[in-house]
């Protein structure tokens, strides 16, 4: 499994008043699917995610990557092993405004230390279309092209997980439908493994598995989705 909770359980406050936002979670992500999250609003899936990937510290439990044991590590561990193993996708694209899309992609590089291979930068800015725009900055792309480029950050590091939280939530139905085929495309072409968050029918049936999460339980499981099934589920966990 590329990413492994073992009874995750996270609160927030404390005494009588706490809140529980996941409760006792036990799931594995496999290598080089995508896997959805879902669920009503407050149950539990953006919480899960930021616990999967580092960005949140469970409770109680144990959550892998990869092997590596994260409820242990400290802080400066966890950043290593974010901007070295991991690559982010958010519906807010996240890029720096005064750099090029060039220069926002090839960040995760230059951050680690590494030097920063312009050949491979654009190499992969090429992969999600965008050659022609590499000395744009952001305010000069288009939502879709912003996303594209964020993208291509998470991915320019060759990342072991692709942790993508609601990453169409910002854009019309033509740009989603594009970075939603880039991300199938990473995942079918270059066998990267991606957990993505979100609301919308449609953007799950590009995943391989979603998972349903109801008041911090994954409640239910369904392979091989449709936008039509993933709605029917999602509506029965409206109501009940």
């Amino acid at each position: 499994m590329a990413v492994a909770l073992t009874e995750v359980w996270r609160r927030y406050g404390d005494g009588p008043g706490a809140v529980a936002a996941l409760r006792g979670v036990t799931v594995g992500l496999p290598r080089g699917r995508l896997t959805c999250v879902m669920g009503p609003s407050g149950s539990g899936k953006s919480t899960l995610l930021q616990c999967a990937a580092g960005l949140d510290r469970p409770t109680s439990g144990s959550v892998r990557i990869g092997g590596v044991e994260l409820t242990a590590r400290s802080e400066e561990e966890l950043t290593v092993l974010r901007r070295e193993r991991l690559g982010f996708v958010f519906q807010a694209f996240n890029l720096v405004p005064f750099l090029t899309a060039e220069q926002n992609v090839g960040l995760p590089l230059k951050l680690s230390g590494a030097r920063v291979d312009r050949a491979r930068v654009r190499s992969t800015l090429a992969s999600v279309g965008l050659s022609d725009r590499a000395g744009h900055r952001p305010s000069e792309l288009s939502g879709g092209q912003q996303q594209r480029v964020a993208i291509a950050r998470a991915l320019v590091t060759t990342p072991e997980v692709v942790f993508a939280d609601e990453p169409t939530g910002a854009l019309d139905t033509g740009s989603a439908r594009e970075v939603l085929t880039l991300l199938r495309h990473s995942v079918d072409t270059l066998g990267q493994t991606v957990v993505m968050v979100t609301h919308d029918p449609v953007a799950a049936s590009y995943s391989d598995t979603v998972l349903f999460l109801s008041d911090g339980f994954i409640v239910d499981a369904l392979d091989g989705p449709t936008a039509d099934t993933v709605a029917a589920r999602m509506t029965r966990l409206e109501r009940s």
